[in-house]
């Protein structure tokens, strides 16, 4: 890598890449690892992408995949940028002004949104705290919905996951040019992130191609083929073509997702219905990745680092108002959770005790994230045997009212950006930068060493615990919710 007065360049083996230094810091943005996804390539596996003559700016963001929005009580509370454009399987490199043969720690990130929305363009994620503190800091997009994740006859499944795995390829092939080591390889992610790295860890096109793993908010996961195969059955209904790939290619992008935020609205995976998700597959996952990894068929020597935030549910049930309706559901509520959790009451009974004062929607929305998350990371962690396994809790509450330690919010605190203001969007104001301080060294001296800074778990005890409700009243209103979102400049108001 060179500098051309404030112009950094690297030379990939599909040609030279010209970024922006910050400081110490260099950024190369909007790099192509694969072609981009369109005419046959729109559902087919990634195909390599084109080298180039001469300098290719790097300088901003490449285009997301396609997408939908969030609905607005969220859209308020989690950024997600649009860039317009093609070649949407893309990533972006943070690199603190190292060169060839430095050969420092690599960490490549997945972003969460259900599969379905979420960039690497999110200012949360900017990597420029990871570069300043030695670690290249990868981050890649892949294609989410119907293009990254529908089930047809006729295209290989999980092509999300292939996108990854060519992206994780592109590391091993280039990161190099920008210092890093491709043998010092942490993937990380968060929700739908962290899935895809349980994913990962079980694929075998992606063994060798990183070293060390950690889980955020999301445990390894496929769903049965039935679930996922209705959601391209009805987008064909609606769009009145075949359910086939070939015949989703020829329909127009803006109307392929029309159909798809359409039948995302009759979408709930939370509580069990249809939706986009990995499957097993041979081509590319060819066992349940929670099974294969826990009973040591896969990853044996990849030491995880594990966890989840306090109230999880709270991001995903207090926007909508389920909060309060489940408050007044009660007893009823939390019959249904726990029927569909599958727990019997003795473990609801704990669980109160455990909880003292818990309202029937906080048991609820506890109940089912122990369920998707705590439950299988629980037995990721404690299963494995010849790598150590790391758990942590992430329990500071958010400033903004009923939403607690939620989902997602410890993502500033992970990236050192809670300065972005689009941190506060979840966070609010006044969000302790010492434990960003503290989870941030953390997660960079897992990728540097292996180890968080703590005992691994052994399968008993509670996990390392960041933060806490310190703030006065931070926890009033847990039977509440967040009520609706507005969002004015850059910091959302959350009326009761």
């Amino acid at each position: 890598m060179s500098a051309a007065g404030a112009r950094p360049r690297a030379t990939t083996r599909h040609g030279v890449v010209e970024g922006r230094a910050r400081g110490r810091v260099f950024a190369f943005k909007g790099i192509p690892y694969a072609a981009a996804p369109v005419g046959a390539l729109r559902f087919a596996a990634p195909a390599p992408p084109d080298a180039w003559d001469g300098v290719r700016d790097a300088g901003a963001h490449g285009p997301t995949a396609p997408k939908v929005p969030y609905p607005q009580r969220f859209a308020a509370l989690l950024p997600d940028p649009d860039v317009p454009g093609d070649d949407c399987l893309n990533l972006n490199v943070w690199t603190p002004g190292a060169g060839p043969g430095d050969r420092l720690p690599v960490m490549v990130w997945f972003h969460g949104g259900a599969l379905t929305r979420g960039s690497t363009a999110v200012p949360v994620y900017d990597g420029s705290a990871f570069a300043r503190d030695g670690v290249v800091l990868v981050s890649a997009n892949y294609r989410l919905g119907v293009l990254g994740y529908g089930l047809f006859p006729d295209a290989p499944a999980n092509r999300g996951l292939l996108d990854q795995i060519a992206a994780l390829e592109w590391v091993r092939d280039n990161i190099g040019a920008f210092g890093g080591d491709p043998d010092r390889v942490t993937v990380f992610g968060e929700s739908a992130g962290a899935i895809s790295v349980g994913a990962l860890l079980a694929a075998p096109r992606a063994e060798g191609l990183f070293a060390r793993a950690v889980l955020q908010s999301g445990a390894p996961e496929v769903y049965p083929r039935d679930r996922v195969r209705p959601m391209v059955r009805r987008m064909a209904s609606l769009l009145k073509v075949p359910a086939t790939a070939a015949a989703f290619t020829a329909v127009e992008p803006d109307a392929l997702l029309a159909a798809q935020a359409a039948v995302l609205r009759r979408s709930g995976p939370l509580l069990g219905g249809p939706a986009f998700a990995l499957v097993t597959d041979p081509g590319s996952l060819p066992e349940d990745p929670l099974d294969a990894v826990a009973d040591g068929a896969a990853a044996r020597e990849i030491p995880l680092l594990v966890g989840w935030t306090a109230q999880e549910h709270r991001l995903w049930l207090a926007p909508s108002g389920a909060m309060r309706l489940f408050d007044q559901l009660g007893p009823l509520a939390v019959a249904l959770a726990r029927h569909r959790s599958g727990k019997d009451r003795l473990a609801v009974r704990e669980l109160r005790e455990n909880l003292p004062g818990v309202s029937p929607a906080d048991l609820v929305g506890r109940l089912l994230t122990d369920q998707l998350l705590r439950d299988p990371l629980r037995r990721l962690a404690g299963a494995r045997r010849q790598a150590p396994s790391y758990l942590y809790e992430f329990a500071w509450p958010s400033g903004l009212p009923g939403l607690g330690a939620c989902h997602a919010l410890e993502l500033g605190f992970v990236f050192d950006t809670l300065a972005v203001p689009e941190s506060t969007w979840l966070a609010g104001p006044d969000a302790p930068q010492a434990l960003a301080d503290e989870m941030h060294a953390a997660w960079v001296r897992f990728a540097v060493t292996g180890s968080p800074g703590w005992e691994p778990w052994d399968g008993n005890g509670p996990p390392r615990t960041f933060g806490g409700p310190e703030r006065e009243g931070a926890d009033e209103g847990a039977a509440g919710d967040a009520g609706e979102v507005r969002r004015e400049a850059a910091t959302p108001l959350v009326l009761p």
